[in-house]
């Protein structure tokens, strides 16, 4: 466990700093170490502690630099939906919705071949209204898995704000986000001992990162500032993909498999308790089978079903899809390790 601590401390310095010279992305740096170390449903815990530590010493670094006009259209909005986000953390599964996330941050990966020139040119600044919107996505997100980071920091971009400017009004549009969430997910128990104290190493190592990132900043160039940010946006996203991608394939019992013969070619996919089949047969063509609950049934084949498993250990249903033909149905009979196949 104080190995465990250590080494977070120390990567949760370097993540800072390269949050801090991205305009943020700290959080989703650390989301896929601390899903090692924690259930997912206390991963947000964690990250915020750390994340409202780190606000708040970056306001108290950049505080002149904060845009007000930004604040007042983001705060607002962003309070009641990290309200709903923190509540629905008990019912929605936050890795599906950081597998949605990376694939919003590997999207920036154009922004990376866009000249400073062509840049000028062709991007438009955001009105200021769409700032309550992205308040409200921001603090839903941010309510469900801990983390919001590089995710806006493309909008403030376009807002044309500079680098010093990105960190502290970012600070001050999230700090009373995290402090809420703190609250609720304390409220609701989602939160452990471990939890707890990963969470004060992180804010440890964010007030050091925040009170030594200052003397970096002003040797960076606003493009080079972008670079970075838009770059750091993909490499996370690219992160999350596969750690989040495997969790999930584990968890759902994800597997997919590939068989064929010289007349037949079948890929099949299951997913928790169902299956899907692609199978193409040379005389036949393409079948996408289906497995089909018992309760799924019309009423005719229903009657079938019960009639079977009066003399099979096992009845399993497909329903097969061709083209060009009649939708039908198969049952998969097993009676002493025994397959009898029906069609209907």
């Amino acid at each position: 466990m104080i190995l465990n601590v250590a080494l977070l401390f120390a990567g949760t310095i370097l993540a800072f700093w390269i949050s801090a010279i991205c305009g943020g992305g700290a959080s989703l740096i650390l989301i896929p170490i601390l899903n090692m170390m924690l259930p997912a449903s206390l991963v947000p815990f964690s990250l915020t502690i750390g994340t409202f530590t780190s606000s708040a010493s970056r306001i108290a670094v950049f505080k002149k630099h904060i845009n007000w006009k930004i604040f007042l259209w983001f705060v607002p909005f962003s309070i009641p939906a990290v309200l709903l986000g923190a509540y629905l953390i008990k019912y929605v599964n936050p890795n599906y919705l950081q597998l949605i996330v990376a694939f919003f941050l590997i999207a920036n990966l154009p922004q990376l071949f866009v000249s400073k020139n062509k840049k000028k040119e062709t991007e438009k600044p955001y009105p200021q209204s769409a700032l309550a919107l992205i308040g409200f996505s921001a603090g839903f997100i941010s309510g469900i898995t801990g983390a919001v980071g590089l995710l806006f920091n493309r909008f403030y971009l376009k807002f044309g704000l500079k680098k010093e400017e990105i960190v502290a009004t970012r600070a001050a549009n999230e700090v009373f986000l995290h402090l809420i969430k703190l609250i609720i997910y304390i409220s609701l128990g989602l939160y452990s001992n471990t939890a707890l104290w990963l969470g004060i190493a992180i804010a440890a190592a964010a007030i050091v990162s925040s009170y030594t990132v200052k003397y970096i900043l002003p040797h960076l160039s606003e493009n080079l500032f972008k670079k970075i940010g838009y770059g750091a946006m993909v490499i996370s996203g690219i992160t999350l993909l596969a750690s989040t991608s495997g969790k999930i394939a584990q968890q759902d019992q994800i597997v997919i498999n590939h068989s064929s013969t010289a007349h037949k070619k079948v890929y099949t996919m299951s997913w928790r308790n169902t299956r899907m089949a692609l199978e193409y047969k040379a005389n036949e063509g393409v079948e996408i089978e289906k497995t089909v609950q018992p309760e799924d049934l019309p009423h005719q084949l229903k009657e079938r079903y019960q009639s079977l498993m009066e003399h099979y250990d096992d009845v399993q249903v497909e329903k097969v899809y061709a083209l060009g033909k009649k939708t039908t149905h198969e049952f998969y009979c097993y009676k002493n390790n025994v397959l009898t196949k029906f069609k209907a």
